[in-house]
């Protein structure tokens, strides 16, 4: 088992920034879902396990980000809107594929969530 603990949600208004960070012991593939109520989660972002390959859905706004040192993964959100409201799930993947993986089913480990609302 691998414990992902995601922080960083909260309430803001439109335009607005938040930091997402997800805390994972070792270096796995990771990834940045999102799931609205009675929806999919989808892919916002992920970075492979060397941190050399990454991939944003909306590159403008959104970034991915690494920190080695403290055992985390950044997601950086900017100039927020109401329909980036949802929950957010940190996730990891043991593959070795080298690259990033979007697809959910993709991940064996998820974080429990937080919660991001976006007011206009």
């Amino acid at each position: 088992q691998v414990p992902l603990v995601e922080s960083g949600g909260g309430f803001v208004q439109a335009g607005d920034s938040l930091r997402l960070s997800c805390a994972v012991s070792g270096r796995y593939n990771m990834g940045w879902f999102w799931q609205a109520p009675g929806t999919p989660r989808e892919f916002v972002a992920g970075i492979s396990s060397s941190g050399d390959i990454t991939r944003v859905r909306d590159s403008r706004r959104f970034a991915i980000s690494r920190d080695s040192a403290k055992n985390a993964v950044h997601l950086q959100m900017n100039s927020l809107k109401p329909e980036d409201t949802g929950v957010y799930y940190c996730a990891a993947s043991t593959s070795t594929n080298g690259g990033v993986i979007i697809e959910p089913r993709g991940y064996e480990y998820w974080g429990q969530g937080t919660q991001v609302t976006v007011s206009s």
